[in-house]
């Protein structure tokens, strides 16, 4: 489940391939190292549906749980590229709290409500078909798809 570049000669011949990681990983850090030196608590929205998700299920609200993932409330906190790990207390009782990243929704700061939701293109997707794959035979040529600039939108 990568997304790859392919970088294509003028005469349509594959160059080069290679796997383009996800961003969400790396948004995910910078984030919470901006909310942590702005003396601000990050918390992590997370889909508690999919699979792999290791929370405490009683704190689950929606399908959905907001974790306090700042280091004060955190024990070993990881922040992976595959996924985010730590040791925490609910309530009395101490959890070992497992989150692969494709189901971190977003992080924001508590005391502001500044953050980041994370879109489905920050994630990986599937694989194009690769040159030896079969494909559909079309009876005439596909267009080029219309080339926009690229444009940023604001998250409040």
């Amino acid at each position: 489940m990568h997304e790859y570049l392919v970088i294509e000669s003028a005469w349509g011949e594959l160059m080069a391939e290679a796997p383009v990681k996800s961003r969400r990983p790396y948004l995910l850090r910078a984030m919470h190292e901006w909310i942590t030196d702005s003396e601000q608590t990050p918390h992590l929205v997370v889909d508690a549906a999919v699979e792999g998700v290791e929370v405490p299920r009683q704190y689950v609200q929606g399908g959905k749980i907001i974790l306090n993932v700042s280091h004060s409330a955190t024990s070993g906190l990881n922040l992976g590229n595959e996924g985010v790990m730590f040791r925490a207390r609910f309530g009395a009782v101490t959890y070992d709290v497992t989150v692969p990243i494709a189901a971190v929704l977003g992080i924001y700061a508590r005391e502001t409500g500044q953050g980041m939701i994370f879109s489905d293109s920050d994630g990986p997707s599937q694989p194009p078909e690769g040159p030896g794959e079969p494909t559909a035979p079309t009876s005439a040529p596909t267009p080029e798809p219309k080339r926009t600039r690229p444009t940023l939108k604001v998250v409040k």
